[in-house]
């Protein structure tokens, strides 16, 4: 990776002047890990999430849903989180700030720090300096911090809640919901975008770590034995730079693969990782990341959740941060389902029709109720149910029933072994999991597309965003406020805004300084309006980066900028 000037400054103070990210509640003195977005940030997230949406809802067909951001603590005892959601914290004993262990031994050099125990950490952090006031420290204490919020549901605090620290468990929740929606087929999937909270031990990278933050994730279930994607064709031969284990191992640079090479080869699990792993490729790159800062490393096994069968992060390079995890796509197998299973009750198993019936052989168990009912009465009917499933010993058959211990002879039931047509069987889906961190890549955007140049002589800051992704799309500039010019650019703004455009009317200040304010916030097309404009309705069309220019009749222009926008066209003087 070449060396690159730490924009990180530069970007953060733009970014706050021209309206994209603000500090919350900064008149209050402001609290670490939570940012405001300003008119034009709003404007760029919602573009980036609606690029996304294109993605897994248009084209992949996974219908979107929307959860509450407060839970139940059920779904968290059955998730894992209120048993196992937490950091390694310590306090310094010189400045009594509490910082994460993990992250202060890796800031001393340790790598993998975040798989060490906390009598590790507390081993490798003795004497050093601590991160925070550069002070010596003694022995330090580490020990677990849970980063849900905590909150209570009703007057009294009847029941308690937690404020959600990831959008994937109310798609697990309603996985009845969405299997019958989906008319009981596999695969099929559901999508989410909203807020997510985790209570951050000492959030100091900006909008890298927050404690209110947007995650984009897709949960697809799929059949456990069968993980060929119907449509990997689409990305089999997307080649991109993978960094698997066998590169880590070896401290060696990614190496570039299809995604067919990575799944024949062994690098990625199957075709769904691989599918997804390619997508999130494209969709960073269309919404702006710099290609040569993009990388995908594969999870060592010790930090592998021990249930998934593997998992991808994208990675993006930040001058300040350097690789920063944004995506992460995972093989989760069905250990959400089966948790979700064994607390509420709840099958979450998909019934699969065989092709044709398969012979089976089965003891079929029936139950005596001339027997049974002078000794179980009004239970007889239960027991009999719980009998069916039960495997006879040679005193009978054991049950359990509400609790209580029964035992039924054998004089009270036959044993018949029988051949029977199986018509299918019910499986429990396994999970592919893309999870993406909205603001992130926001913060990726913005940075991958600052850039300075020269322009008439002058120092140019510009915004080289995506024309997709730009919070204004089209500035109409007249160059007088007045004489009719003033009339005529509000006029294409309205066109403009007719056909889907973000347009933005300016006539403050000379042409050049104009063009400077909305090159700064990004903006990648400006139309000009002058007195030739009054004579033959023709304007001018400026182009952000290469500021070249292009003459023609507005009319054309209003019906060419969508199409710039999306992509269909180049801009030249043959695009009329």
């Amino acid at each position: 990776m070449a060396e690159y000037e730490d924009t990180f400054e530069k970007v953060m103070e733009l970014a706050k002047r021209r309206g994209f990210v603000w500090p919350s509640s900064e008149i209050y003195g402001s609290v670490a890990g939570f940012i405001d977005y300003g008119p034009l940030g709003a404007m760029l997230k919602r573009r980036i999430e609606n690029i996304w949406r294109h993605f897994y809802v248009v084209q992949e067909g996974y219908y979107e849903i929307e959860c509450p951001t407060v839970g139940i603590e059920p779904i968290y005892v059955a998730s894992g989180h209120v048993g196992g959601f937490s950091d390694k914290m310590f306090q310094c004993p010189n400045c009594r700030e509490y910082l994460r262990a993990d992250h202060a031994a890796e800031a001393l050099g340790i790598p993998h720090a975040g798989t060490m125990s906390k009598e590790e950490l507390k081993e490798v952090l003795k004497g050093k300096e601590c991160p925070a006031c550069g002070k010596k420290m003694g022995d330090v204490e580490v020990f677990d911090f849970n980063l849900m919020f905590t909150t209570s549901i009703g007057p009294g605090g009847q029941r308690k809640g937690y404020l959600r620290p990831e959008t994937a468990q109310g798609m697990f929740v309603d996985f009845g919901r969405l299997l019958r929606f989906y008319r009981d087929h596999l695969p099929f999937g559901a999508v989410q975008i909203g807020k997510s909270y985790r209570n951050e031990i000492s959030p100091r990278q900006g909008m890298i770590r927050l404690r209110e933050f947007t995650q984009a994730e897709a949960e697809i279930f799929v059949h456990p034995n069968e993980k060929d994607h119907p449509q990997f064709s689409r990305y089999a031969n997307y080649a991109m730079p993978l960094c698997g284990i066998a590169q880590q191992e070896k401290d060696a640079p990614a190496i570039v693969k299809t995604m067919r090479e990575a799944v024949d080869e062994g690098i990625i699990a199957n075709e769904y990782v691989a599918y997804y792993v390619a997508m999130t490729h494209d969709i960073l790159t269309t919404v702006g990341f710099n290609p040569d800062k993009i990388r995908f490393r594969q999870h060592m096994p010790d930090e592998r959740a021990h249930y998934a069968t593997d998992c991808w992060d994208a990675e993006a390079f930040s001058d300040r941060f350097g690789w920063v995890e944004i995506v992460g796509i995972a093989d989760r197998t069905n250990y959400d389902l089966k948790a979700h299973s064994r607390v509420s009750g709840e099958k979450n198993t998909v019934f699969v029709q065989y092709s044709e019936p398969k012979k089976v052989h089965h003891k079929a168990i029936i139950p005596n109720f001339g027997k049974m009912g002078p000794v179980f009465r009004g239970k007889a009917k239960a027991v009999a149910e719980a009998m069916t499933t039960a495997e006879p010993a040679e005193d009978g058959i054991h049950l359990k029933l509400d609790g209580e211990e029964i035992l039924v002879s054998p004089e009270m039931y036959t044993v018949k072994d029988e051949m029977v047509d199986v018509f299918g069987e019910d499986v429990m889906p396994h999970v592919i999991e893309p999870s993406y961190g909205i603001d992130r890549i926001c913060y990726m955007v913005l940075e991958h597309a600052y850039a300075e140049d020269n322009a008439d002589g002058e120092k140019r800051t510009v915004m080289r965003f995506k024309p997709g992704v730009a919070p204004i799309q089209v500035a109409v500039l007249p160059l007088m406020a007045r004489d009719g010019l003033d009339t005529l650019a509000k006029k294409i703004v309205e066109e403009l805004q007719d056909e889907g455009i973000q347009a933005e009317y300016d006539d403050a200040g000379a042409i050049g300084r104009r063009y400077r304010r909305q090159d700064e916030v990004g903006t990648p097309y400006c139309i000009t309006v002058d007195y030739d404009s009054l004579e033959n309705m023709t304007v001018t069309l400026r182009e952000r980066d290469s500021m070249k220019q292009v003459r023609g009749r507005y009319e054309d222009f209003v019906n060419v900028i969508p199409r710039l926008i999306k992509g269909k066209v180049e801009f030249s003087e043959n695009m009329l």
